[in-house]
């Protein structure tokens, strides 16, 4: 007899840690393992309900004191590029596109390294070594790849970021670049390439992660036209950031047997004993 994985997801809860964008706040996720024959559309189904994928993880914000992280998209048929943005697209033009398979290079390590340590030094992956950037950037169970971008005439790496391609849309998973080239905002610059990439694939959004009212770190994202934020079970156009405050109230979060009955399921494949 073969034995096969649980048909229904099991879903836990992380201890409490500091949360990395509001200080003083202690995080907490819900999360499931993303594995077996179902594992695409898992994926594809919970991240239109607010998870995001790390490895073999989905998951999301359960906090017990606030709701801030709100899971962010682009509405790319909504998108219309501001004066700085088409800026940062010329500045970058000289970047070509590779879209790879999500295999880890000795060249993309020492380039998120770099970025690290001038942007993140303090954050929870700043001891990552090469072992667990490979794992980071390849275990993966879902259609994943990684788009480099370099320099069209030395070929130097100078962004990539790990995407996978979701049935209405692509997830920028993680992103990261030359850090001395911020002033030209190629940051801005690979999620102006995203959008096109969908538009390019016929896909509706680019999934950008979570925002935060009150994070310097997650500011950029707000400055998107078409983004949509997932609040109280459905997402919803951010015409005003301002509109869209974190609540802090004791029962704003609900508790977790109701979260996890909220979830919606995709139908599991048929399974052979």
């Amino acid at each position: 007899m073969r034995h096969s994985l649980p048909i229904v997801p099991q879903f836990y809860v992380t201890a409490p840690q500091p949360c990395p964008y509001l200080e003083g706040r202690m995080e907490r996720k819900l999360f499931t393992a993303l594995q077996g024959d179902n594992a695409t559309a898992l994926n594809d189904s919970l991240s239109q309900q607010g998870f995001r994928r790390s490895q073999n993880v989905l998951y999301r914000p359960s906090c017990t004191d606030c709701n801030a992280c709100m899971s962010a998209r682009i509405d790319v048929s909504k998108f219309t590029a501001t004066k700085s943005q088409r800026r940062a697209a010329r500045r970058n033009g000289h970047l070509q596109r590779r879209a790879t398979s999500p295999w880890a290079t000795e060249e993309q390590f020492d380039l998120f390294r770099r970025y690290l340590d001038s942007r993140h030094a303090e954050g929870g992956m700043a001891d990552m070594d090469v072992f667990e950037f490979a794992a980071m950037i390849e275990e993966t169970p879902i259609r994943s790849r990684v788009v480099e971008y370099c320099d069209q005439d030395s070929g130097q790496l100078t962004g990539v970021c790990l995407t996978d391609v979701l049935e209405d849309g692509v997830s920028m998973v993680y992103s990261f670049y030359e850090p001395e080239m911020s002033r030209t905002s190629l940051g801005t610059f690979l999620i102006l390439d995203h959008i096109e990439i969908a538009r390019e694939a016929g896909l509706p959004y680019v999934y950008l992660g979570y925002w935060v009212p009150g994070s310097q770190k997650m500011n950029y994202k707000a400055k998107f036209s078409g983004l949509e934020v997932f609040v109280g079970g459905r997402w919803q156009a951010m015409t005003n950031p301002e509109e869209f405050s974190e609540d802090s109230h004791p029962l704003s979060t609900p508790p977790i047997a109701e979260q996890v009955a909220s979830i919606s399921l995709p139908e599991a494949r048929g399974r052979k004993l």
